[in-house]
């Protein structure tokens, strides 16, 4: 698949697995979302190199072993259909590398763009002191959040198992036990009562038409952390209702639902959803005020 020869350098080998994968049948979409770049992260992992090492080194002419450890990773990657990101178990998310398997999705919400401006100006981040992360998988958005308001409580919710422990090699990872709380529930059902100034979530939300046309490294990830049933809307219109409950007087909801903003609008026609809009790309998450929730929802 790739050719190589004794003058073979980092760069040169960058180049023909970019070709590779563009040749390929793959689609990118869990981490990057080109064949360049996902060509530069596989084959600096390979060579467990990081960016700063690979700018050094783009003219340094590799062994025969390290193209062949290239080249394995490659192979894999186009003929296994597996997103990058389980072939190495890391993926990076507000500038944050977290451990990934098949347990969990793999990060990519565009909510990192709004943790990292502090969800400004919906809150003021001095008086955020306690956030609720719901359906967090890998905890990704639950620890950013820990780093961003160093002095908030952060409860990471979850209703499985398997991805909770994901959740716990990735709190340890980055140290904050004593910040970010797991919680093993079914949404709202097991979690005690608490206002909290945010609650975020990234829920199941795909319908069953749209699982049935994406792409094969898609169903690599579990199919329930992906798949809602009711047109994608299943959970969210639970977490719409119980939401009012465990917010603040000043709080606000924040959810994804990808593709299913127009179902929503038009079965919450009186809920005045905020869509938000991304500098780095990424659409379908609305923020609500919990005044809004309280007057709306149930009308």
């Amino acid at each position: 698949m790739l050719k190589s020869d004794k003058n073979t350098t980092l760069i040169n080998l960058i180049h023909q697995v970019n070709q590779a994968l563009e040749q390929a049948d793959v689609y990118f979409g869990h981490g990057t979302d080109n064949a360049w770049d996902e060509a530069v992260a596989l084959v600096l992992h390979a060579l467990d190199l990081s960016f700063n090492e690979a700018h050094e080194n783009q003219a340094r002419v590799l062994t025969s072993d390290e193209i062949k450890k290239v080249e394995a990773l490659l192979t894999r990657r186009i003929h296994e259909k597996k997103p990058l990101a389980y072939l190495t178990q890391e993926a990076y998310f507000f500038g944050l590398p977290f451990y990934v398997d098949e347990r969990v999705i793999i990060p990519r919400s565009p909510i990192a763009e709004l943790i990292e401006k502090h969800f400004m100006p919906w809150v003021n981040p001095d008086k955020v002191t306690s956030i609720l992360d719901m359906c967090t998988g890998s905890a990704c958005i639950a620890i950013a959040c820990a780093y961003a308001f160093e002095y908030a409580r952060v409860d990471a919710i979850d209703i499985d198992p398997d991805a909770l422990e994901v959740a716990k090699i990735n709190i340890a990872k980055h140290k904050v036990e004593q910040q970010v709380n797991i919680i093993q529930s079914d949404l709202f059902e097991q979690v005690p009562p608490h206002q909290y100034d945010i609650i975020i979530s990234n829920p199941p939300y795909v319908s069953q038409d749209e699982m049935d046309v994406i792409p094969a490294e898609y169903l690599t990830e579990p199919h329930h952390a992906l798949h809602a049933h009711d047109e994608g809307l299943a959970l969210v219109e639970r977490i719409l209702t119980k939401a009012p409950s465990y917010l603040s007087d000043e709080g606000i909801l924040i959810v994804e639902v990808g593709n299913g903003r127009e179902r929503l609008e038009a079965r919450y026609p009186h809920l005045p959803f905020l869509w938000l809009e991304f500098e780095h790309g990424g659409q379908g998450v609305f923020l609500l005020e919990k005044s809004q929730l309280t007057q709306n929802v149930d009308r």
